[in-house]
């Protein structure tokens, strides 16, 4: 098992979540964070005063598939997220040990 954590821009969001499901993905989790990374924030005007923007919302996306579902999970976040600009987000993929459903005590893959 796999688990797959997006950065991504707010306003993809649904294009995200429907293209995951669209390859099989079942459940997702959804946060909302703050970050930056290249993008260095920016600065904006408020009551004719400039101040720096470090932290750019974003939104992570969680999810914890099965092996054979990464790659078509990984292509459908790439697809849904990319503007071709800076800050389109990351992806991260880390290995899970265990997954354990808490109702039925399910294990592993079962347990997604």
């Amino acid at each position: 098992m796999k688990k797959i954590e997006a950065i991504i821009k707010p306003f993809k969001l649904d294009e995200v979540k429907e293209a995951l499901q669209d390859v099989g993905v079942q459940g997702l989790s959804v946060i909302e964070v703050k970050g930056f990374g290249r993008q260095k924030g920016h600065t904006e005007l408020y009551r004719g005063a400039e101040y720096v923007v470090d932290f750019l919302p974003k939104v992570k996306v969680e999810v914890v598939l099965d092996d054979d579902l990464v790659e078509a999970a990984i292509e459908a976040i790439i697809g849904a997220a990319k503007t071709d600009k800076i800050g389109d987000g990351k992806i991260f993929v880390t290995s899970v040990e265990q997954c354990i459903r808490i109702r039925t005590g399910e294990t592993g893959s079962d347990a997604l």
